[in-house]
């Protein structure tokens, strides 16, 4: 991949000079760039380009041999060799970095306080589901979860990126908290996401850098997804 991905290193950048590497209506390829291409149930990011006086609205991205992002359907497309400047959706990308922090602290809560390990979950700003493998739901769990998360986000804890040599990364107790290893055996080098005394764990998403910067969660429904499976769905609010 030909793109220098900027938002592993700074998760606050919003704004960035790049150089179009490649472009059609389907995908632009930049030298460097900022959008998240989504997974690990984050969406990708939004925003525009802009070149020579013109707008480019960007309405996705696309992962695969090259990073590319999605042009908006009829919207001009910069040449090769064009200087743009970049911008993300910043209320989209910080609304996304709070929410998958909000799921990081209730996944660390039900790991710690019920043993359940993650199955699946996605989010959208500031609303998300996450499903666990508990076998029952015990009396007060929606309130307690509720509680034990927001005492972990008022606790303000430090939230820590680290990138790590995958034989040290898996080193760490319960660093993958998915029922299945999503980490193919391909990467080499481990991207880990620490909030610091409740979960550390596997992940390539973008987070705020403190708990504290969260807001507070509210746990809107717990649904019975199949024998053994639950699904928490929460919000994120001020």
């Amino acid at each position: 991949m030909r793109t220098h991905r900027l938002e592993l290193d700074d998760q606050n950048l919003r704004e960035w000079e790049a150089v179009v590497l490649a472009a059609s209506p389907e995908g632009i390829v930049l030298d460097r760039s900022a959008f998240y291409p989504g997974g690990g149930g984050q969406p990708p990011d939004e925003g525009v380009l802009i070149w020579q006086g013109v707008e480019t609205r960007i309405a996705g991205v696309r992962k695969g041999e090259e990073l590319e992002l999605i042009p908006a359907e009829g919207d001009p497309i910069p040449v090769p060799g064009t200087t743009v400047r970049a911008a993300l959706a910043d209320e989209r990308r910080s609304a996304l970095m709070r929410t998958h922090s909000a799921l990081h602290v209730l996944c660390g809560v039900v790991f710690r306080d019920f043993g359940a390990l993650v199955t699946g979950g996605n989010m959208e700003p500031y609303t998300a589901r996450m499903d666990f493998n508990l076998p029952q739901v015990p009396p007060g769990f929606k309130e307690a979860v509720e509680n034990a998360c927001n005492a972990e986000i008022a606790a303000d804890r430090r939230i820590d990126i680290r990138v790590l040599p995958r034989e040290e990364a898996f080193q760490i107790p319960d660093i993958i908290r998915t029922a299945t290893n999503l980490v193919p055996e391909s990467v080499r080098e481990v991207r880990i996401v620490d909030i610091v005394g409740l979960d550390c764990q596997a992940d390539g998403g973008t987070h705020v850098a403190s708990t504290k910067q969260i807001g507070r969660i509210r746990v809107a429904k717990i649904e019975n997804k199949g024998k053994g499976f639950r699904r928490v769905r929460l919000e994120v609010t001020d």
